[in-house]
């Protein structure tokens, strides 16, 4: 059934949050196994292109869809300046930043400093990109999400420069939501269909990614742990990183930005830092204290503030113009 753009923006944003959630918690739990980070990044990479290469291949045939604007030998169904960017900050950069940062720093760090500084990276970004202005309202939005995060894990970032490596992991997480954030107004400037944007990060990453590692790792430059660890844990790698977080969740996100905007949507991902708080205490036994209960107010506070701010008075169900640079005339009034 024919469905608005608010319908699958808001299912597409369910779909995004439930795996972002399930991302954290079960990255950090990998680093309690076999598998070394970069292996990790390698079956993402491996489990995302067995569904996402074909397909790409399909709309970039003779008569497809997208075969005017195909690159990479036929992989990418995008140009190549644009599959470039958005595989570069979408695929290799924010997955090898990811899995690195889980092995030096627990869930509750993932949590606030990924998806919980998401809106204030984008809001930057966006705000330099596409010409976003950051408005009264929206602003308190953005303080009540920082406020929500740093109640959530604030005592634990302190702490943790106090010694040891958790330092580590802190700064590696906030490299990769600002790698993300840049993926996300890319989305939106380029205006990228969904399908199409993650079939061309994963045809990126598996074209420069996967010969890299094979050299590295075959010459002893790269430690890995393929060959040691057992079948079901490489199995499952491959699919929930694969199928679920870069095929799924991929093509999600870009259908969240494109309905709600690269801003309201790292908005609604904020939810995410509270719930994978959450999984963290229920599953790998993290504490749960009044700050998490606090720093979850806060939060959904502040992306009501920022959705209502930011959301348009009317969305009809007809496409919506698109300005030259990117911008809708929808976008650009609600802005």
């Amino acid at each position: 059934m024919p469905s608005s753009p608010r319908a699958v923006g808001i299912s597409a944003a369910v779909v995004t949050v439930a795996i972002w959630t399930g991302f954290i918690v079960i990255g950090r739990a990998s680093a309690g196994h076999v598998l070394l980070p970069f292996d990790i990044a390698l079956l993402r990479i491996l489990g995302a292109s067995a569904v996402l290469l074909p397909w790409g291949l399909w709309l970039t045939r003779p008569g497809g869809p997208a075969r005017g604007s195909a690159s990479l030998g036929g992989l990418s169904p995008l140009p190549l300046r644009q599959t470039v960017l958005a595989g570069l900050f979408g695929g290799l950069l924010y997955a090898g930043l990811c899995y690195a940062g889980f092995f030096f720093a627990p869930a509750a760090h993932a949590s606030v400093l990924m998806p919980g500084s998401l809106p204030l990276w984008t809001a930057l970004l966006a705000a330099l990109v596409l010409g976003d202005r950051i408005t009264p309202a929206r602003a308190l939005g953005l303080a009540c999400i920082v406020a929500g995060d740093l109640t959530v894990g604030g005592a634990s970032l302190l702490g943790a420069f106090g010694g040891g490596q958790v330092w580590k992991g802190d700064v590696i997480f906030m490299l990769a939501a600002f790698s993300w954030s840049v993926y996300s107004v890319l989305a939106r400037r380029f205006q990228l269909d969904a399908v199409r944007a993650t079939i061309a990060v994963t045809a990126f990453a598996f074209l420069t990614y996967v010969p890299l590692f094979a050299l590295l790792a075959g010459s002893g430059l790269l430690p890995t742990r393929l060959a040691q660890a057992p079948w079901g844990e490489i199995a499952f790698q491959a699919l929930f990183q694969g199928v679920g977080s870069v095929a799924i969740s991929g093509i999600s996100f870009v259908a969240m930005v494109r309905a709600f905007g690269p801003v309201r949507s790292t908005m609604i991902t904020a939810l995410v830092p509270g719930l994978s708080a959450l999984a963290a205490v229920a599953l790998l036994g993290e504490p749960l204290g009044w700050n998490l209960v606090a720093g979850l107010v806060l939060v959904t506070a502040g992306i009501l503030f920022g959705v209502r701010a930011g959301a348009p008075r009317k969305i009809a169900d007809s496409p919506i113009p698109v300005r030259a640079g990117g911008q809708s005339h929808l976008e650009s009034r609600a802005s």
